[in-house]
Order: C-alpha cells, then structure tokens, then sequence
C-alpha cells in the first residue's frame, strides 16, 4: 500500500498538534513565534471542529485591548522592551490553558494560588531577578522561553482548574540601551520587568518592577 493510502486518524492528528502547541509556545523563537502559534490553534480547533471558539477569542482580546491591528505583538510593544516572543505566547497560552491544551509542568494549588495572588502586587513593585521569582513562589507551571539565563524568558503560573487565571512574570536580558552589544550579556540572569495577571485588561494588568518603569517603551502622548 503506497504511503499516501494510510493517513493519520483524527485522533493522532490531534495528539500531534497538542504537542506541537506546547512547543511552540515553550520555545517561540524556535518554532516561528506568534504566526506559528495562531497557525498551530487554528489546526486544532479545525480537527475539534470549534473554529468559532477562535473568534470569541479574539472578541475577548479585543476587549482586554490585547488584539491591535498588529496582534499580541503589538500590544507589548506598549509594555516592555524589544523581545516579545516569550510574553505573546503566555497570552495565547491564557487561551490553551482553558481549552485544555497546555501542559503543566507544575499545576499550583488552591492555596499556593491564593497567597500567590494576594502578594503579587506587593512582591513585584521591587527589583527581582529570575532567581528571586522561584525561590518566592517555586518553579513555573509553564517556562516561556529557554532556560539559558542570558535570555529574556516569561514563568507563567497556574492551578488544574482551567477557569483560574494564569499568573506571569516578564524577565529580560540584553544589551542596556544606547551602548554596544556584548556577549554574554552585562546580566548573569534576567531581571524582573512586569508580574501580568491574565485575563485582565491589559492596560491594568502589569505590576511594573522599578527596573520595569525605567525600560518600558516610551508612550506617544
């Protein structure tokens, strides 16, 4: 029987996206960023034959002012600095979560959640480091980004319960501005730019670290 006769059940091909999902937004950078996840949901909500879920998404996005003209990307460019990989992907992973998608590397419990929630404003309004973030509230449910310390990554924080919104932490690594670039970078680790709460607006759901003030892109008056 030639190769073409036998293709994958629907099954396998939904077990295969999943996994490709998680890829993606583990990795980004690797995989082809925010047009390879948006392709990526699109293939899976076609095999579960829920293309319209995708746009109650972005209908929820917009309202959150999450989905400009230029997508995700776009909306961080207001936020923080250049590197947006890993910080577009924890909002679509807001989406996989809920759908059942995402995979955990670590689901929190109900209380770790709640005293987590409670301090997150508070904790992030000093300067962190990478380092600073797991030793407060343990590894990531989810790492965005690599675990190489000279680069910027994203920890996204969450419970089993897919109604519960996700939790984020914004980290950078890089070249200071306006001098020249070097490798490996001034930093031995990230910096804590911005805790994010998801499914917020997006406009009041950073908690911006000082670090995060000083390197936020400047705002067009």
């Amino acid at each position: 029987m030639p190769a073409t006769d036998k293709l994958a059940s629907s099954g396998e091909i939904h077990t295969y996206l999943v996994a490709r999902l998680n890829d993606t937004l583990r990795r980004p950078g690797m995989w082809g960023g925010e047009l390879a996840i948006r392709l990526t949901l699109d293939h899976l909500l076609l095999v579960e034959s829920r293309r319209g879920a995708w746009d109650d998404e972005k209908r929820a996005l917009e309202r959150r002012e999450v989905w400009p003209p230029t997508g995700v990307t776009g909306a961080f460019e207001h936020f923080l600095p250049t590197g947006h990989d890993t910080s577009v992907a924890s909002v679509y992973a807001e989406f996989a979560h809920r759908q059942g998608w995402l995979k955990l590397d670590r689901a929190l419990s109900t209380s770790e959640y709640a005293t987590m929630l409670a301090e997150i404003d508070t904790w992030a309004a000093q300067d962190r480091l990478w380092a600073d973030v797991t030793s407060a509230f343990g590894a990531p449910s989810v790492l965005f980004g690599s675990t190489n310390p000279y680069y910027g990554k994203t920890l996204g924080y969450a419970t089993a319960d897919r109604s519960t919104p996700m939790l984020f932490f914004h980290l950078w690594n890089g070249t200071d501005p306006d001098t020249e670039p070097s490798w490996p970078p001034s930093h031995e680790q990230p910096l804590l730019l911005a805790a994010r709460r998801g499914d917020a607006p997006f406009t009041t759901s950073f908690t911006f670290t000082p670090e995060g003030r000083r390197r936020r892109p400047a705002q067009d008056e």
